[in-house]
């Protein structure tokens, strides 16, 4: 069957929806039809957010949902029974041109299904990204997941053109990924991972003959681990993280909730969890990279699973309700960063603040603290929360009061 290119544009952006790598923004769904200029509804166009806050449009698509490899948690594989479609390189590079001209995008989001060889796909998507930058001048933000297996040669080639690349090591354990998607080598997947890591790296050390060699991938690398499809559990998943964090210098690891897929295989779990569990798993993400943290204390209860009630920073302090109340006029930045509802900016500024004066209770609140969350676990010059509130009472407390998706 001949898609037209509208055709091909609603079967390949809708068969993109699966990477995390680009979060969607959630935002209301608005369109044109009684009036006004624009959509939040055109296909292929996701938001994802710069490290800075910025949401940024992008025409997130793959450049084919074919694929020759059968991953039972895809469902693009070559079993899986699907509407087919291709894009050529010219299509992909007029598509984005022509979104980005009218101000729909301000960059791309590119993957593909695996046709012929991982070899061949590559060079495609990198002729496509290479087209962009020098033929058309293409200065938008460029995300390319690179494919399992390519040469390094390719690898490397479509570092200097894109902003981003991304390997994604799809589960959590080695096993489970050999288990479940036997065509991917997890070694090479490791490979690939550590060679970006260390080119870019290498392109931000000063050489004898410039200052700084031609830049590779300057929004750095991530990858995807898809939460559910087997029984990991959320310590061995943040424990995978930790260490692609610290060994392969990510830039960040997105956490993709399991949807049951048709025809889908025995290896697979039937069950969908629970979106609050991809919630809680960045959550503590974060709390891993930013305040401090480390797997086994995030992650020390439950047979190892996080806590879906409440988030993991204030599960945490409930159960070493011993190591509070903090003296937000004495303790150290690594205590204050530990408190339920004390953000890094938050700390920042009560440590600047108090450097001049005594802090009270009203203000934290003017520094950027919810106090509702940091009440019970500090203590001011004129305020102290008592010792008869024990931790089963302040989580009742707090239970009904965790609707709110933001991690302080």
């Amino acid at each position: 069957m001949v898609h037209t290119l509208i055709q091909k544009l609603a079967i390949l952006s809708d068969a993109a929806k699966y990477d995390a790598s680009c979060a969607s923004s959630g935002t209301t769904k608005r369109n044109a039809v009684n009036g006004g200029l624009g959509s939040t509804e055109g296909n292929g166009i996701c938001h994802s957010y710069a490290p800075d806050g910025r949401c940024i449009s992008l025409l997130k698509i793959l450049m084919t949902n074919f694929c020759t490899y059968d991953c039972a948690f895809c469902i693009n594989r070559v079993s899986s029974n699907i509407a087919r479609a291709r894009f050529s390189v010219d299509e992909v590079v007029k598509l984005t041109l022509e979104f980005y001209r009218r101000n729909y995008i301000e960059g791309l989001f590119l993957s593909s299904g695996i046709v012929q060889s991982p070899d061949y796909t590559m060079e495609q998507m990198t002729r496509i990204v290479k087209i962009l930058r020098v033929d058309h001048r293409f200065h938008g933000y460029i995300h390319l997941k690179t494919i399992p297996n390519a040469s390094q040669e390719l690898l490397d080639e479509s570092g200097l053109f894109a902003d981003r690349l991304s390997v994604n090591i799809e589960l959590p354990t080695d096993v489970a990924l050999n288990k479940i998607a036997p065509q991917k080598d997890v070694v090479e997947i490791r490979r690939a991972m550590a060679a970006i890591g260390d080119k870019i790296v290498a392109s931000r050390e000063p050489t004898m003959v410039k200052k700084r060699v031609k830049k590779f991938v300057p929004a750095g690398q991530s990858t995807q681990l898809i939460i559910g499809a087997e029984n990991s559990s959320d310590a061995i998943i943040l424990k995978r993280s930790a260490s692609l964090y610290a060994g392969y210098k990510l830039k960040r690891v997105y956490y993709s909730a399991f949807s049951p897929i048709p025809d889908s295989s025995p290896k697979l779990s039937l069950v969908k969890p629970p979106l609050m569990r991809e919630h809680r798993l960045y959550q503590a993400d974060w709390l891993m990279r930013f305040y401090g943290f480390n797997v086994d204390e995030i992650a020390a209860r439950g047979g190892g699973m996080l806590d879906l009630d409440i988030d993991p920073k204030l599960s945490w302090a409930l159960c070493h309700r011993g190591e509070f109340p903090v003296d937000v006029n004495k303790a150290p930045y690594e205590i204050l960063l530990r408190v339920p509802g004390f953000g890094v900016k938050t700390v920042r500024r009560i440590i600047s603040a108090r450097r001049h004066c005594k802090l009270r209770y009203a203000d934290l609140a003017r520094l950027g603290a919810n106090m509702k969350n940091a009440k019970s676990f500090i203590s001011t010059i004129d305020w102290h929360p008592g010792s008869a509130i024990d931790s089963t009472h302040l989580r009742q407390r707090f239970v009904p009061e965790m609707n709110q998706l933001t991690l302080l």
